[in-house]
């Protein structure tokens, strides 16, 4: 068996969970197959891997008899593991509709390595992502498509305690999710950190519960990061505003699964031809 990292151990052997967006298989598009990172057993085609928005790459099919599923220790999931070794890979769950098979195999990338098809090269490191709540996800959407450099903003719920979540659900403030906003970017054109700093300056990090008119626990200020530089980068902002007297209430989370919002939200103001109401930018660096 192929030696592994400490993090790939961790995951592989102790069943850990890759920081979701953070994966270096999540956009890959390449045509190829996806074999067993500790065992080189092949897994996964390309040709069932489909964007599921969850945070990691998705497959609804597998290479017959490569997985094998029991259930997790939570007792209530179902863990999948490479049949030949046993090494964790993720989750599997049905009954979500994504495709017409039904199934979301959820994978972390650092379960897998990705062999190429021939006259192939994989993708997967052409853009990150970040995700941001600052009040109603309409203004900080409108806003964030503006930013050269951005290929994408989709507006959804992350942080609460049941599984697709819809909006009448979290406008209740039952379900402990924020209205978040999933920024893709290319970091060759803009970095993290331009982007969590006009986060900063596109809402009111002081307000607690509420952005303007809105008011709740959904509207929370928040940074979810998907990886440990975007975590230092928000904490390093959140230092230097409160250095300027700003009372950031602003709470740094680890990322977790984003459910898309309905699509009467996505893109509301561009094609309401309006602007936002609660959202104005105010400079702050």
């Amino acid at each position: 068996m192929k030696e592994l990292t400490p993090f790939e151990k961790s995951v592989i052997r102790d069943k850990g969970t890759e920081l979701p967006f953070s994966g270096k298989y999540l956009y890959n598009k390449a045509q190829g197959r996806y074999l067993c990172r500790q065992c080189g057993a092949p897994l996964y085609r390309s040709e069932d891997k489909f964007p599921s928005s969850c945070g990691w790459p998705s497959f609804d099919d597998e290479i017959p008899s490569a997985v094998k599923r029991s259930l997790d220790a939570d007792g209530v999931r179902t863990e999948i593991t490479c049949a030949t070794c046993g090494g964790h890979l993720g989750h599997v769950f049905e009954g979500e509709g994504h495709t017409d098979k039904n199934v979301r195999h959820c994978v972390n990338s650092v379960s897998m390595v990705f062999v190429p098809a021939e006259g192939e090269t994989a993708n997967q490191a052409d853009h990150e992502t970040a995700i941001f709540a600052g009040g109603c996800f309409w203004g900080v959407e409108y806003l964030m498509q503006r930013q050269p450099g951005v290929i994408s903003v989709q507006s959804g719920y992350m942080g609460g305690h049941i599984r697709q979540p819809r909006y009448e659900q979290v406008k209740s403030g039952d379900t402990g999710h924020a209205e978040v906003v999933k920024v893709d970017f290319d970091p060759s054109v803009v970095s993290y950190e331009t982007l969590a700093r006009l986060f900063f300056e596109i809402h009111d990090p002081t307000q607690t519960d509420g952005q303007g008119p809105d008011i709740g626990h959904q509207y929370r200020s928040a940074i979810f990061y998907t990886s440990e530089q975007q975590r230092d980068t928000a904490k390093k902002l959140v230092g230097e505003l409160r250095m300027k007297g700003y009372e950031v209430v602003t709470s740094i989370e680890r990322a977790r699964t984003f459910w898309p919002a309905e699509d009467y939200h996505q893109n509301y103001y561009a094609r309401k031809g309006t602007q936002p109401y609660c959202h104005v930018y105010t400079k702050r660096f």
